[in-house]
């Protein structure tokens, strides 16, 4: 989660696919996607359709944090050890 957390939060408040988080994070879709739905259920990240960026191409979810993503992304941007999370990387 930290590592979505520090994504969308470096790309705030733009709005970032799926795709671009996977290159971006590292993580595979299997671990993304319930990663992201889980967030998203707890309102730190809303998601949304967008049109295709070309002719044929489906449309794609984009995702973005809420105001408490972005709250809860700074505080432990500003102190990981504040949950439990000691030497994790934000």
């Amino acid at each position: 989660m930290l590592a979505v957390l520090a994504a969308l939060y470096e790309r705030a408040p733009e709005r970032i696919h799926g795709y671009d988080l996977m290159k971006q994070t590292g993580l595979k879709s299997g671990s993304l996607y319930p990663l992201l739905l889980r967030m998203s259920d707890r309102g730190l990240v809303s998601s949304e359709w967008c049109e295709p960026s070309a002719p044929g191409r489906p449309p794609r979810h984009a995702y973005r944090l809420t105001a408490d993503g972005l709250a809860l992304a700074r505080e432990v941007k500003d102190d990981p050890g504040a949950f439990g999370l000691v030497g994790a990387k934000a």
